[in-house]
């Protein structure tokens, strides 16, 4: 592959490349932009641990800081500045918060003509992140946030200013997704459970997801409807504590804990319905890729989950760290014909398709790199950034 037809470039500078919402869209937005002619690079702080594979056959070429997770090295700033100077983007677009920080900070040794900050959830730490969040800003042109909450949540905090922050909320590309009835019988074959109704549940094993509460939940789901299942997909430090209690409160044999799975596809079309027991989030890819294969969906209200999930329309929304609740609004799923939940589904399906296909979310994403990159802008590459070497936020100035 050439390196970009038009000319383009950006630099993506991510907190790490895993099997996490944040990675994986990412890696979308650069390989839906390299689709398009740009000359992508994609910087993770720490060792890609997952998604190199996609990168790869993407075009698109892949460093790493060699970091290590939770340790501050300022070793990292003079090899960013380096792959700056030699690749001389258009814009960096950093994701999640210590890149967002770490690109901010270098780019007082290494301008570029733009800088755009990504939060991928509402929650992105306490006052200490958001001060630095503050103090950073007039490193960067734009802040984005992938929720209406997380916008609200920034600007209430003054991470951001008001005139610098916008929601950009993430994207999928719907191919592969939908319902399939031999292939999901198939599986059901394969996982042994039959015709049983099917929860599912996507996401790595990390407090932000809250197991616990969904676990809890699942207990009392069963004492009314003892015949489903429920699977889990992902890995992650709480995995085991979350099995342990599965097996503690008596569900473990109604709990099937996959791992890390490839066929998320195929898995949703498998399926029945959709759960999702996050303590907070940002817009959960899970619950576009569950739209996406057509499942109505029971989610808690947190984060940008009511942006994707209509309350009573394309499933039901829960409050967050209520088993109780969570148990009833999926007992309440549960209860509903097979039509009216396929409904709810298809409701679903074509809401993502009208407000959160990825190709028209590149479309969005190149207008602003069009707005703050100006391509062809003279930066002085080596030396130290002078204020005028920055684009200044055009909105509301």
């Amino acid at each position: 592959m050439s390196d970009g037809s038009n000319g383009r470039k950006i630099l993506f500078l991510i907190t790490s490349l895993d099997y996490a919402g944040a990675e994986m869209q990412t890696v979308q937005l650069a390989s839906g932009l390299r689709r398009r002619g740009w000359n992508v690079k994609i910087v993770s702080m720490t060792r890609p641990v997952a998604l190199e594979d996609e990168v790869a056959g993407a075009g698109i070429e892949l460093h790493s800081l060699e970091m290590s997770k939770g340790v501050p090295d300022p070793r990292a700033i003079a090899k960013l500045k380096r792959l700056i100077e030699s690749f001389r983007p258009d814009v960096v677009h950093s994701h999640m918060v210590h890149a967002n920080l770490l690109a901010r900070v270098t780019r007082l040794f290494a301008p570029v003509p733009a800088m755009i900050s990504t939060a991928h959830t509402a929650n992105e730490g306490g006052k200490l992140r958001m001060l630095l969040y503050r103090l950073t800003d007039p490193l960067c042109e734009l802040t984005t946030s992938v929720s209406r909450e997380g916008v609200d949540r920034y600007i209430r905090q003054k991470a951001s200013p008001k005139h610098k922050i916008v929601l950009m909320p993430n994207g999928i590309s719907l191919k592969g997704f939908g319902r399939n009835p031999s292939e999901g019988g198939r599986l059901r074959a394969e996982l042994g459970i039959g015709d049983a109704f099917v929860w599912l549940a996507v996401g790595r094993f990390v407090e932000a997801k809250d197991y616990p509460n969904l676990i809890r939940a699942w207990a009392q789901v069963l004492r009314v409807n003892a015949g489903g299942v429920l699977l889990i997909v992902g890995d992650g430090g709480e995995r085991e504590a979350t099995m342990r209690l599965a097996d503690s409160i008596g569900v473990g044999a109604q709990v099937r804990f996959l791992g890390i799975r490839r066929d998320i596809p195929r898995l949703m079309g498998a399926c029945d319905a959709f759960v999702l027991s996050s303590r907070y989030e940002g817009m959960p890819m899970v619950l576009l890729e569950a739209s996406a294969s057509g499942l109505p969906i029971v989610a808690t209200d947190v984060g940008g989950n009511r942006e994707v999930v209509r309350d009573g329309i394309s499933g039901f929304l829960s409050g967050p760290g209520d088993p109780d609740l969570l148990a009833r609004k999926m007992l309440s799923m549960m209860v509903l014909k097979p039509e009216e939940r396929a409904e709810m589904g298809e409701r679903g399906r074509q809401f993502a398709m009208a407000h959160y296909e990825m190709d028209a979310i590149v479309s969005k994403w190149e207008s602003l790199y069009g707005k703050y990159g100006q391509h062809g802008k003279q930066v002085r590459y080596g030396k130290r950034a002078r204020p005028e070497d920055r684009l200044v936020a055009e909105e509301g100035r």
